[in-house]
This record gives structure tokens, sequence and C-alpha cells, in this order.
């Protein structure tokens, strides 16, 4: 069988930012697949399963609220790894195209109060594995590390 393109990507040497992991056409339609990495996959802790999972909650309504974005939004979910997610829009798009619309959705997370949304028994398979408090840590410290001062070796993988 061959190598799926992310496992081609060079994790020793990948740095957290917003990459576009693939792009797809489905009809006449590009879908842009984003790999938005937050830790520096085998060299910094992954992200808990708690906080990936209240991350998911938080950013999947985030997108699908979004007045300028909601309509180009396909998926919104953890990587495997739990070094990050993966965002997949409509559109034939660059990671600089989506800087804005991830900053926002990680201050999001990060300024987040109340209940999570879908944290509950009947909304959830898994509602009691969240843990917002750190969910916020998690998200700031993506924004202050990586986001807020992003650059071009954050926004395209590495050879």
């Amino acid at each position: 069988m061959n190598k799926i393109a992310s496992f081609t990507v060079n994790h020793l040497t990948l740095l957290p930012g917003i990459y576009v992991s693939r792009k797809d056409k489905v009809g006449e339609e590009v879908i842009t697949t984003f790999d938005i990495r937050m830790t520096a996959p085998n060299r910094e802790p992954v992200i808990n399963t708690a906080e990936i999972h209240t991350m998911e909650h938080l950013g999947a309504t985030f997108l699908r609220n979004h007045k300028e974005w909601a309509e180009k939004v396909i998926y919104f979910g953890p990587m495997g790894c739990r070094t990050g997610f993966y965002m997949i829009l409509a559109g034939d798009l660059e990671s600089k195209d989506v800087v804005g619309l991830v900053t926002e959705m990680f201050t999001f997370m990060a300024e987040f109060e109340g209940d999570v949304p879908g944290a509950a028994a009947r909304d959830c398979g898994n509602y009691l594995d969240m843990n917002l408090p750190l969910t916020k840590i998690v998200a700031k410290r993506f924004l202050d590390n990586t986001l807020k001062n992003i650059t071009e070796e954050h926004l395209v993988y590495p050879d």
C-alpha cells in the first residue's frame, strides 16, 4: 500500500502552525483540509483527551455559527495523535486565508465561559471527559506562542 500524504510529512521538524494538508475535488468544488498543529510532534506532550474533546465541541460550535465561514465548514475534529485538529473547508484555500478564522476560534476557546455546548449525556457519547479550565490554558498557549505572531515557517510544511 502507498503511504497516505499526511504520513509523508516530517514530524521531526514540524512546528505548531496551520498547514494545508490536502486539497480534494468533489464535483466542481475544491475542499481544503487544514492541519492545525498545536504541539511539536514527538517533542512536546500531546493534548489530553479531556481538553481536546472540549476543544472539539467549542471549535465545531464556533465554526458552524461563524457569520462568514459557517457555510464553508465541512468538518472540525481532533487528530488521532492528539497534537492538533483537522479543519476541512469548502474552497481552494491557503493557510494564510484562514489565520484570522483560526485565531478567532482559539480566542473564543481561551475566553469561553459557561457550559460547554453539547456537554450533556443526551448530546454526547462521552460528555464526562471534558475539562474547560485546562482547555482555556491550552488554547491560550497556542494563541500566544503560535497564532499571534505566525510566520511562513508555521504556514508551509517543512521539506
